[in-house]
């Protein structure tokens, strides 16, 4: 082994041992995840306690870190990959993808300019165009990858605001009036987000009620945007919902567009979860309209098995969001094209506040030749599947019930009783090491949620997960 302090890296025969160790530590980790317990019993400061507040001094052989690795860390694993895992959107780990990871590490390029890494460049403008075929949205549409939905839903909202106020990226926001955004009871909370960050406040968010379908109301909507503007604000923006975060309800965006062009308001569809969709001939309805949308975030790492984290946001106004983030300085500007790049010779720190950039590319684009659309297409057909089996479960029986109605991937249901009894079947569900949910609200009530996206889980696992869950109320019901 490399003695403790020596200089320059591990040499190369060593490396390679390790290599294969950590390989086969990995593969085993997956062929047998199925036998962990999802949730770790661990105490809060219990993984922390055996870490030293302070890095040692001397340095630690790898075989000590990778012993540690299995002794310290992965106690306090929760394991997303599991195929009982159904909490969130799932876990969309997978082999090629898996292997992109590694050898995006190895390279270890910074996508920030074509000129200081071409082939991230370039494979990153060719597989957002695979992904905007795939969802069906026009070629007017360019997409650029950030990390997280609620991370491109703020760049698009920083070009809306420049929109509202022209001077905004050199003078702020002196004398604009009241900018508001709305969006539905449903959507996600990175709107919030995204409007402290660009500094106009989470209260100018509206929050607009839903229909009987969890759908954005858009007679409510255009009735709050009326009173903005008889009140003198400016409505921003429209935020609308392909796939909400609860119950993947989807939007009427064809309306929501409607009102935005009447406005003036730039409108974004956030299709994290449910573009995937419109993979599937038969799915392509949740997209209707959204080829009106000034903006769409799409997350492959959600549906589109692409793991964490890739996130593209589609834009018909690239320029827009070039001039509002674009700085070139001195120490950049042999390597930048100055916007006068062709073809696919673009420098993508033009497109938001980031300067390193990951290649991120690579593993979306070996996960995505790896499966072919028609391994896209088969797998999510496969959890729209699942999801009926699952819903036709909670139909039959006479202790649980549908809260609203099964969409995509995405079945919520609920114990008839007590909200009390709801919360505490998803905490009997964690403990018991067998399956995760999650737990949502709907109509004011507490709600049971499974989303199916992991591509291991299949109707045996599902079954499972529906055991632990009447297991949980029989628990509780005695109990009470």
């Amino acid at each position: 082994m490399t003695e403790p302090g020596a200089l320059g890296d591990l040499p190369p025969d060593e490396m390679r041992a390790l290599l294969h160790r950590m390989a086969d530590w990995m593969a085993s980790y997956r062929e047998g995840i199925e036998d962990r317990r999802i949730v770790p019993t661990v105490a809060p400061g219990a993984i922390a306690s055996q870490l030293p507040s302070l890095l040692p001094l001397d340095a630690a052989s790898m075989d000590t870190i990778l012993q540690d690795l299995d002794r310290v860390v992965m106690p306090g694993v929760v394991h997303w990959g599991h195929p009982a895992f159904l909490g969130y959107f799932g876990s969309t780990s997978n082999g090629p993808a898996l292997l992109g990871e590694m050898a995006a590490a190895t390279l270890n390029v910074s996508a920030m300019t074509w000129a200081t890494s071409p082939a991230a460049t370039e494979l990153e403008s060719r597989v957002v165009e695979w992904i905007r075929e795939l969802v069906t949205l026009p070629g007017a549409f360019t997409g650029i990858v950030y990390d997280t939905a609620s991370v491109g839903l703020a760049h698009a909202l920083a070009v809306a605001r420049s929109r509202a106020v022209p001077g905004a990226r050199a003078e702020g926001m002196r004398g604009a009036p009241r900018l508001v955004v709305y969006a539905s009871s449903e959507a996600h909370s990175s709107v919030e987000k995204a409007m402290i960050l660009l500094g106009l406040g989470e209260g100018n968010v509206v929050r607009v009620g839903v229909d009987d379908a969890m759908r954005m109301d858009v007679a409510a909507l255009r009735s709050a945007m009326q009173r903005d503007v008889t009140d003198g604000a400016r409505p921003m923006a429209v935020v609308a919902t392909v796939g909400t975060t609860s119950t993947a309800s989807v939007d009427d965006v064809r309306a929501i567009a409607e009102l935005c062009r009447e406005h003036a308001a730039w409108l974004h569809v956030d299709a994290a979860y449910g573009g995937a969709m419109a993979v599937l001939p038969e799915g392509r309805w949740v997209m209707e309209g959204a080829g009106l949308a000034d903006s769409v975030i799409v997350n492959p790492h959600k549906w589109m098995f692409v793991p964490l984290d890739f996130s593209v946001l589609f834009t018909r106004h690239a320029e827009e969001l070039r001039a509002v983030f674009s700085i070139v300085p001195e120490y950049l500007e042999g390597d930048a094209a100055g916007g006068a790049a062709a073809d696919y010779a673009v420098d993508y720190m033009d497109y938001g506040i980031q300067l390193g950039r990951r290649f991120r590319a690579l593993k979306a684009w070996m996960a995505l030749r790896a499966l072919g659309r028609s391994g896209l297409e088969s797998r999510i057909r496969e959890h729209c599947r699942l999801a009926a089996v699952f819903a036709g479960w909670v139909r039959a029986s006479e202790e649980f019930e549908l809260a609203a109605p099964p969409s995509m991937g995405v079945v919520c249901f609920r114990a008839r009783g007590e909200d009390a009894l709801n919360e505490e079947i998803v905490r009997r569900v964690k403990a018991s090491g067998r399956a995760y949910i999650t737990h949502t609200r709907i109509h004011g009530r507490t709600c049971l949620r499974v989303g199916i996206g992991n591509i291991a889980t299949t109707e045996v696992h599902l079954a499972g997960v529906w055991d632990a869950v009447r297991a949980g109320a029989v628990r509780t019901d005695s109990a009470d």
